[in-house]
């Protein structure tokens, strides 16, 4: 199976909110990581043929996806960023309500559905209408509902929002089971979310894809290096507005900060191994002087 994105724009007037994307993904877990606005949600309401495209082409196996059409959308699975449910229903009936939209049988549906409650915690308040539940809980609901056709595509736009760290740790879990014999994308601007479950990441910013590869190969193109500092308490604001400053902690009279540059920002700086989260903040983040050149 190949999903593949040929230079993909989708503009909205004047403003491109997808810009030119091309990749191809196969089985596997795929990571969109950018902050809010760079475009994700569009490129993904595009994979799920919600939305057209301006120009370019989303093909299954060379296929138009959008030319595939109903079949397409019978492998798919798709869990939006703005997901609801109907208050009145229980969890069980809003799923069977799905899964006869999905054209499931209610033989497999009645097993899809004990399977899926199960595995995303739900099992002992299946009968509870959908209104008693926390953000957390709707949000597990519609991680079950995207997932009642066993799709060999599915496509999960922000989908820990809401969730406590434990459900995220669970939601992680799951997804590595899932993605052995399927392709899953999985949107989001939290680091934690795909950085040990996807094989590719894709970073997109402004409608465009940047950069992309394995939480690895990031880290060691990334332009800047990491380092450890310990400065004066006085210090701390000077080197935030120069420099991209990933964390401080404050001690008595000095501060530890850990600092993204190419040279070392202060002397005595030591280097320190870069993680995923230093990349976002090379790719994504703003000195204290760039943001205030934007104010």
């Amino acid at each position: 199976m190949e999903l593949k994105l040929n230079a993909l724009t989708k503009r909205f007037g004047n403003f491109t909110a997808v810009n030119g994307v091309s990749c191809t993904m196969s089985r596997g877990v795929y990571g969109l990581l950018g902050v809010n606005g760079a475009g994700k949600t569009t490129l993904m309401r595009m994979l799920c043929t919600l939305t057209p495209p301006s120009s370019g082409e989303i093909t299954l196996d060379g296929r138009d996806i959008f030319q595939i059409g109903a079949d397409y959308r019978k492998i798919l699975g798709y869990l939006p960023q703005d997901f609801g449910c109907y208050p009145d229903f229980s969890a069980e009936d809003y799923l069977r309500y799905i899964a006869s939209i999905k054209g499931l049988s209610p033989a497999v549906s009645r097993r899809r559905i004990d399977e899926l409650l199960k595995a995303v915690g739900l099992q002992n308040v299946r009968k509870k209408k959908t209104k008693t539940f926390s953000g957390g809980m709707k949000r597990r609901l519609g991680i079950a509902q995207a997932m009642l056709n066993d799709p060999a595509i599915l496509i999960l736009d922000e989908p820990t929002a809401g969730l406590d760290p434990n459900e995220r740790i669970r939601f992680r879990n799951l997804i590595s089971e899932l993605a052995q014999d399927r392709l899953v994308l999985l949107s989001t601007h939290i680091v934690s979310d795909v950085e040990y479950i996807a094989e590719e990441i894709l970073l997109m910013r402004d409608g465009e894809i940047v950069h992309s590869g394995s939480t690895q190969e990031l880290i060691s193109a990334m332009p800047e290096r990491v380092w450890l500092c310990a400065v004066p308490s006085e210090q701390v604001a000077r080197l935030e507005r120069g420099f991209k400053v990933a964390n401080v902690r404050l001690s008595g009279s000095g501060a530890q900060l850990r600092i993204l540059s190419e040279t070392p920002p202060v002397p005595g700086a030591e280097l320190a191994e870069a993680s995923l989260e230093d990349v976002f903040l090379s790719c994504f983040g703003q000195t204290g002087g760039e943001l205030n050149d934007t104010l």
